[in-house]
């Protein structure tokens, strides 16, 4: 087991794995416990400056995952596999409606004001402002246990054009699908030839509309996600009297590729104002050099290909993170309970000293609390989310850690 050490100062140094020295040092009040999970200490005295070793913190950027390796040119010293937010997009809409409903009902009419909307320079939507900023965070939390000597990170590009026409070439990528039009709607009308894709015009009716597949909340308002529609289907279908053809189904979602596209160098030139040593590297350079030594695709590993030292050696621990939502600022629940009341949804923030995602030690398992309940029965479950037991007492529970922005579990791989 490696023990991450800290001097005096505060400053990183090389890990140790002399669990025994840690222990008497611990005993004797001569060091600190600063993190549980990486385990991490700090010198409560003051040591002379030790040589450290060059090492490289390889990232495995992504959308929905973050691969983080810092590795040496024979040894890994930390891997970790980060799981990412993914919810943002669905709570602001969430929020958008219930503040219009809010306004609407309690509010007299008011005129939309434009002047406030200005966007600073470099603004990023919310999504993917918060995906960045999660990176930097990770990023910096190793090289706080750890003295890094530099970083390399995977930078991913993805041609949406090419994905969607192969064969595209030169100019063409300067003539979209909707040139020519002058905004969506008009384009999905042409088309779909301004004929009903439900009934083929046997309604008769002469009005049409141009209906969104998924909702706009999921699916946005791409021209593959809208279909044209008369008047008489679009609205049987939500009446729920019409159902549309099996072959209506919306077409590629390119969420993630138009992520790694705006945040990419977002994340690099940051990162390089930050770090004084910042490089990258691409995708089909990983993958060669994972293939070539015969390792399995694991973002982890993809990180540790990128840090340059592919055969670095692996104690198998693993470090697996998700980044947690820390507030629930919604006051009331959108359903209303009879008598027109109001049910609260903000649950108090501790109940019987424990709070949601707290680790806690049940039984000689570590696990996290999922669900409480006034009572003090807990709902434990592992990071995946993997049942434990549903309604434990509290007594029975020992708190190993405080919920934070990230819930951290340790596994060990091979």
């Amino acid at each position: 087991m490696k023990v991450y050490v800290l001097n005096q100062n505060g400053q990183p140094m090389m890990p140790t794995e002399r669990c025994g020295k840690v222990r008497r040092l611990l005993k004797a009040k001569k060091a600190r416990v600063v993190k549980r999970c990486p385990f991490t200490i700090q010198l409560l005295y003051e040591t002379e400056t030790h040589v450290t070793q060059p090492l490289t913190l390889g990232v495995d950027a992504g959308s929905k995952h973050i691969g983080l390796c810092a590795s040496s040119e024979d040894r890994v010293l930390y891997e970790a596999d980060v799981e990412l937010r993914n919810d943002i997009v669905g709570l602001l809409s969430a929020r958008r409606e219930q503040r219009r409903s809010r306004r609407n009902r309690k509010t007299r009419y008011r005129a939309p004001r434009f002047d406030n909307r200005r966007r600073r320079e470099g603004w990023l939507a919310p999504s993917v402002q918060h995906k960045a900023d999660t990176h930097l965070a990770v990023i910096a939390k190793v090289c706080s246990i750890l003295p890094i000597a530099s970083i390399v990170v995977e930078t991913a590009s993805f041609d949406v054009q090419k994905i969607k026409n192969p064969d595209i070439q030169g100019a063409e990528y300067q003539q979209g699908e909707q040139l020519g039009f002058w905004n969506v709607r008009e384009y999905v009308l042409f088309r779909d030839g301004h004929t009903c894709q439900c009934c083929k015009g046997k309604s008769g009716d002469k009005i049409l509309n141009v209906h969104h597949i998924e909702s706009r909340k999921t699916g946005g308002d791409s021209p593959n996600n809208l279909i044209t529609l008369c008047g008489t289907c679009h609205s049987g279908y939500h009446n729920g009297t019409v159902k549309l053809p099996a072959q209506i189904k919306r077409g590629m979602k390119f969420n993630d590729e138009a992520f790694m596209g705006i945040m990419r160098w977002s994340v690099y030139n940051k990162l390089k104002d930050i770090y004084p040593s910042v490089s990258n590297t691409y995708g089909y350079l990983t993958k060669n050099s994972r293939i070539r030594n015969n390792l399995e695709k694991e973002h982890y590993i993809d990180a540790r290909c990128i840090s340059g030292h592919p055969k670095a050696v692996s104690d198998g621990t693993v470090y697996y993170m998700r980044k947690m939502r820390r507030h629930n600022r919604q006051i009331h629940k959108c359903t209303i309970n009879k008598g027109g009341i109001r049910k609260r949804n903000q649950a108090p923030y501790e109940i019987k000293g424990f709070r949601l995602y707290d680790k806690v030690k049940w039984n000689g398992k570590e696990c996290f609390i999922y669900g409480r309940r006034a009572t003090g029965r807990m709902d434990l479950r592992t990071l995946s989310g993997e049942h434990i037991n549903a309604s434990v007492g509290y007594k029975d529970l020992r708190l190993l850690e405080k919920r934070k922005g990230y819930v951290t579990e340790v596994r060990k791989e091979g």
